[in-house]
């Protein structure tokens, strides 16, 4: 078995839909430069509110990823 070393790195994803698609996107977005992505897991989650209801929903979130071996 082989040692894994993993980086973490934290990204802040947002919709207008739901908590889960702002996880999504962020997870969409950093798959486009970040590789081996293993986990995630959320540490924050924020919303905004126009006119007395949800607008916006914002989620802070730590992604781990593999290190390619040298």
């Amino acid at each position: 078995m082989s040692n894994h070393i993993y980086k973490k790195i934290e990204l802040v994803g947002s919709s207008p839909n739901s908590i889960e698609e702002a996880v999504q996107n962020a997870v969409a977005k950093a798959s486009k430069t970040v590789h081996n992505m293993r986990w995630f897991e959320v540490v924050e989650t924020r919303g905004q509110i126009e006119n007395d209801k949800v607008a916006h929903w914002q989620v802070t979130l730590k992604i781990g990823f593999t290190l390619d071996p040298s």
